[in-house]
């Protein structure tokens, strides 16, 4: 498995840059939207009922459009915004030496045979907290592992496949449940248009799945990813930081006040955010949907939660003199993410393009179009929606944008044969997070490989993906046959079914 390990990953290290692969990328989708805009497909684009149709952006006016909407494009890549206001309020904590001691402080406590299956805990619970565990979990990973004497890529590792590879999984509802029940009950209405889909309708199976996704990472981290990683040296920047001793008697002092005042914020969220008026909850009430004001604010809130005890414990402890000391935590975060945001420039064009040309549509039509005339057995069929979504994922990133196409196929073709909207959403659902860590397409992947290039410097796509394999194609085959299994003994999936 080491051999064909790094098989892929000296194959995806040749590949270029990971901003020139995206731009190269473009000018690909560029150059097939010109080949197939002229032919007629028997697809129908689901979003407006019209016979689909390939977008040429070679047309001179697509051209210009493109090029005109280059910088709204950048500017409103949803994870840069997510990234960099996040990083600030972190940038601030990590300056003032609060984040390496409050991991001190922890891993004193911590046994160190559990600290894998708890840092992937913690990332599949921050799924409740929408693109946080991104920002906040897979770099912590990186730092208590390291703090731990252990190689920090195979935490960055760990937490990555808790946040991505089980992003379906998680113990507390997530924005993300609401959001494809209600797909799912368009879907099938289609069908039964007295059909309502309960929001917690997978709830049963994504918390027994939370088990299985933390019981493979934990013994794929332990077992195969790190002991492969014993020969990497770290010569990056953090690697080289070496791991501090034990915490001073100013440093403990500062401590205590610092999270005194982390726990102080929390409490002033959870009073405010109690009382079924409150601001903070949608108009329905709810406080995880994706309309409710707190989701809305999870980045914000993520920066001042770290920002506010950051300057306590900068100030107490005597690492911050003046306002001067805080602006610099800042500016060295920021400065750490222009290799990002040069990555995350080129992504963006190349996602937008994609987009416009309704390539990525058409591939997921046709897949579910052979799907549909294939004639499998029922639990065949179930694997194959695994395994197309798996692939569309390779693709397509957005969990909802590939959901609210290819729904209206799946949901009321296997409701004709018996199979409820919630089983097939269950079986999209583990497709879609199977793979979303070895796609260089993610949002978010370029994001993985600056983290992991802050500990080695030669970091490049095949090295994530090389380490982040295993995982997947565990999480493919180990999922696909828990979910058959917890059907077959007929489960409730989750509320309402």
């Amino acid at each position: 498995m080491n051999r064909w390990l790094d098989a892929v990953e000296r194959a995806g290290n040749r590949l270029p840059d990971p901003a020139m692969l995206f731009l190269a990328l473009l000018l690909l989708v560029f150059l097939v939207s010109g080949l197939l805009a002229d032919m007629s497909f028997s697809q129908v684009d689901p979003r407006s009922g019209e016979p689909l149709a390939i977008k040429n952006l070679l047309a001179p006016a697509n051209l210009l459009e493109f090029f005109a909407g280059l910088v709204p494009t950048f500017v409103n890549f949803h994870p840069l915004g997510v990234v960099l206001v996040a990083m600030l309020g972190i940038g601030v904590a990590d300056h003032a030496g609060f984040i390496s001691g409050s991991l001190r402080a922890l891993l004193a406590i911590t046994a160190r045979g559990l600290l894998t299956p708890m840092l992937i805990t913690v990332a599949i619970v921050s799924h409740t907290a929408a693109d946080a565990g991104y920002v906040l979990v897979i770099p912590l990973g990186g730092v208590i592992f390291l703090a731990a004497g252990r190689h920090p890529l195979a935490g960055i590792a760990a937490a990555f496949a808790g946040v991505s590879g089980g992003f379906s999984a998680n113990f507390v509802p997530s924005s993300l449940d609401p959001l494809l029940a209600g797909l799912t009950q368009s879907a099938a209405q289609l069908v039964d248009p007295t059909m309502v889909i309960n929001p917690l309708n997978n709830w049963f199976f994504t918390v027994a799945s939370s088990l299985l996704v933390i019981l493979i990472g934990w013994y794929l981290t332990d077992r195969v990813v790190e002991p492969r990683l014993t020969g990497t040296r770290l010569d990056g920047e953090l690697g080289e930081a070496g791991v501090e001793g034990e915490l001073q008697p100013a440093e403990r002092r500062a401590l205590r006040w610092a999270l005194a005042a982390l726990l102080g914020g929390v409490l002033l969220l959870v009073v405010t955010a109690w009382p079924a008026g409150s601001a903070w909850r949608a108009s329905d009430g709810a406080l995880t949907s994706a309309a409710a004001p707190m989701m809305k604010a999870i980045v914000p809130l993520i920066f001042v939660l770290f920002l506010v005890p950051g300057v306590v414990y900068g100030y107490v402890s005597g690492r911050f003199k003046t306002h001067r000391d805080v602006v610099e935590g800042m500016t060295r975060s920021m400065s750490g993410m222009g290799y990002y945001m040069v990555m995350a420039f080129f992504a963006a064009q190349f996602i937008a393009a994609f987009g416009q040309s309704n390539l990525g549509i058409l591939l997921a039509l046709e897949g579910a179009d052979w799907l549909r005339s294939s004639g499998l057995p029922l639990a065949a069929t179930l694997v194959g929606i695994i395994l197309l979504t798996a692939v569309i994922n390779l693709l397509v990133g957005s969990a909802s944008a590939k959901w609210a196409l290819i729904a209206p196929i799946f949901v009321p073709m296997l409701m004709q044969i018996g199979v409820s909207p919630d089983l097939t959403q269950a079986a999209y659902r583990v497709g879609d997070s199977s793979t979303n860590i070895i796609t260089p397409l993610m949002p978010y992947f370029p994001l993985v490989v600056m983290f992991c290039r802050r500990y080695v410097t030669d970091t490049g796509i095949g090295t994530v993906v090389a380490l982040m394999l295993p995982y997947s194609l565990a999480l493919l085959v180990g999922w696909s046959l828990f979910l058959l299994a917890y059907w077959g003994l007929g489960l409730p999936l989750g509320l309402g079914n």
